[in-house]
Order: structure tokens, then C-alpha cells, then sequence
């Protein structure tokens, strides 16, 4: 349990620097990243407290939210980019 503890502490410190660049980010493209990274980082986070409780829907939720993610991150890169490809 121990690994999974590390990686609970890594994944924290990686949330809060995603956070400091959305307040921080000179442009939208940054902060755009940084919410990606704050998602998946709490997806991340999500996936070990379930193996860390041996909850048996952690799955189904890091599924799902991590689709959703993956969808929002595609969406923001187009309206970044103004719909061109």
C-alpha cells in the first residue's frame, strides 16, 4: 500500500500545480492544458483511493469520467482553434 500512497502524494502535488498554472496561464491554450491535466490527475486520484478501499465501481467511474475528459479535451481544442482543422 504503500506505492499506492506515493502515487496519491505525486498525483496531489501534480493537481496543484495544474491549478496554479489555470489561475497563472498567460494564454487560454495554457490553461486549457492545465485543466486537462487537473481532470485527469483527479481521475488518477479517483482510480487509487478505489484500490486503495477496494471499492468494486471505482472502475465504472474512471471509465466514464475519463471519457468524458477525453471528449471535453477535444472539444476545447476545437473552439481553441476556432473550428479549424
Amino acid at each position: 500500500m504503500i506505492g499506492v500512497t506515493v502515487g496519491i502524494v505525486i498525483l496531489a502535488v501534480a493537481c496543484l500545480a495544474a491549478v496554479f498554472r489555470i489561475l497563472r496561464g498567460p494564454t487560454e491554450a495554457d490553461r486549457a492544458v492545465a485543466g486537462d491535466l487537473l481532470l485527469f490527475g483527479f481521475v488518477g486520484l479517483i482510480a487509487l483511493f478505489g484500490v486503495r478501499v477496494a471499492n468494486e465501481y471505482t472502475f465504472d467511474i474512471v471509465l466514464v469520467a475519463a471519457l468524458v475528459g477525453f471528449l471535453s479535451a477535444l472539444s476545447l481544442a476545437r473552439a481553441l482553434t476556432r473550428g479549424k482543422r
